[in-house]
């Protein structure tokens, strides 16, 4: 079978890295994966899936940094002009841009979990000779989106193992369960999903990303991850504005309030018990330099190595908000937009991997000791998963990189893309039981 899985795997080389670059192409930030999703769905329609998509699987509630009614409705229309698949569209309007797709054995067996994200960064694409993506005509062609961490890869990845299950399904036992994600990035999609259900009928859970702290191809990674608990907060201050120079005593300074805050924010002190993160990474206010401030803009995150690190940062940050409004006497308000728990591998699971792995060809070396430290909202999978006892584990797929994740000139050696379809095949050929 493992002969026949990479037969299967090198004949469907090109079209997998033919679908990365089309996905490349049409690069669609979080929430607005309605081209990507649309082709997804058709794409495992026609291989036999049952499908579950949009509000099927989306949370409304949970959903966090939404973009506002107009921007979807406009990226639905450019979804539209760009070859969105018109069927299967009108599903993910408003931004439920999820799905799953199940492939049903009629065998008993375990249901086996596959996450794969598909959102791109809030990035534009570099037009320089040296970037491959622009040399070879796929870079994006929508401004202010770009596929810069790999996540076009892992969309192909799953369909690539999709298309090798469905050719092999007599072999395979259970239930092979995908999960498209959307909003990876910004951590906002996973907790929508999770509160929809959708691995609530899960006994085990796997999880993947390229390049993350392993550069080589052929090299993966399981197992302490050390995934950052994190939150991530939008905050508004409002004043009074008045003239800077007859009657400043007149006004309520918002970028003063804000300014203030930025530095009791950076002020907090660490926990003794673990590291921690906070980072203001945008600070807007302002209409004239002879007007007092009536209003500013932050966008900050909060990150923990543990949950717990995680939450007394979020105190403490919560405490340096509000304490900085009140000296300047201006109003705020704070909204969660983004967040996810930390959370690690299951033991048991990554020593399955180690194994499964040490029997590829493909496969150079596993480590159980991969050098990440971000967050990655799958944990709030792999967290439900622990709730239940059931395993999980982020697989890391090794590969050569341009520069780093969410960097303009981001880029991969496509061969990662077939080659994890062969290991994740692999792995669920393994863990069904045959």
């Amino acid at each position: 079978m493992k002969e026949i899985i990479t037969e299967i795997v090198n004949e469907k080389r090109e079209e997998m890295i033919k679908t990365r670059r089309d996905l490349h192409r049409h690069a669609e930030p979080a929430w607005l994966e309605f081209r990507t999703a649309s082709l997804i769905a058709r794409k495992l329609s026609d291989l036999g899936y049952d499908l579950k998509m949009g509000k099927e699987v989306v949370d409304e509630k949970s959903r966090m940094g939404v973009p506002p009614a107009d921007v979807l409705e406009k990226e639905y229309k450019r979804a539209e002009e760009q070859g969105a698949d018109p069927e299967f569209l009108p599903n993910f309007k408003g931004g439920f841009t999820g799905l799953t797709a199940t492939l049903d054995t009629g065998k008993p067996g375990p249901v086996i979990g596959l996450r794969f994200d598909i959102d791109s960064n809030d990035l534009t694409e570099p037009e320089g000779k040296d970037h491959i993506p622009t040399q070879e005509g796929f870079a994006s062609i929508n401004e202010g989106a770009m596929h810069a961490c790999g996540h076009d890869a892992h969309a192909a990845i799953g369909l690539g193992v999709a298309t090798v299950l469905s050719q092999l399904k007599d072999e395979f036992s259970g239930k092979i369960k995908f999960i498209f994600q959307p909003a990876e990035e910004g951590v906002r999609g996973a907790k929508s999903m999770v509160a929809a259900g959708v691995t609530d009928d899960l006994d085990l859970l796997l999880g993947m990303h390229i390049g993350f702290g392993v550069e080589e191809l052929g090299v993966f990674a399981c197992g302490n991850e050390q995934f950052l608990a994190t939150t991530k907060y939008d905050v508004t201050f409002k004043g009074v504005p008045a003239h800077a120079g007859s009657s400043p005593d007149e006004g309520k300074n918002a970028l003063l309030a804000a300014a203030l805050a930025v530095t009791g924010l950076y002020g907090i002190a660490r926990h003794k018990d673990g590291s921690s993160r906070i980072n203001v990474g945008v600070l807007k206010s302002g209409s004239g330099r002879n007007i007092i401030p009536d209003f500013a803009e932050m966008k900050l995150e909060i990150r923990g190595q543990t949950t717990e690190i995680n939450d007394y940062m979020v105190q403490k940050a919560l405490s340096a908000l509000k304490g900085a409004a009140q000296m300047q006497e201006v109003e705020y308000s704070t909204e969660e937009v983004g967040g996810a728990p930390a959370s690690v591998s299951s033991p048991e699971l990554v020593s399955t991997l180690e194994k499964i792995t040490a029997e590829h060809p493909g496969v150079k070396k596993f480590l159980t000791k991969s050098p990440f430290a971000g967050s990655e909202d799958v944990t709030y999978m792999m967290q439900a998963m622990d709730k239940r006892n059931k395993p999980s584990a982020y697989l890391v797929a090794g590969t050569p990189l341009k520069s780093g994740h969410h960097k303009r000139d981001f880029d991969f050696d496509e061969e990662v893309i077939p080659l994890a379809a062969d290991v994740i095949s692999n792995a669920v050929l393994y863990l069904s039981g045959k």
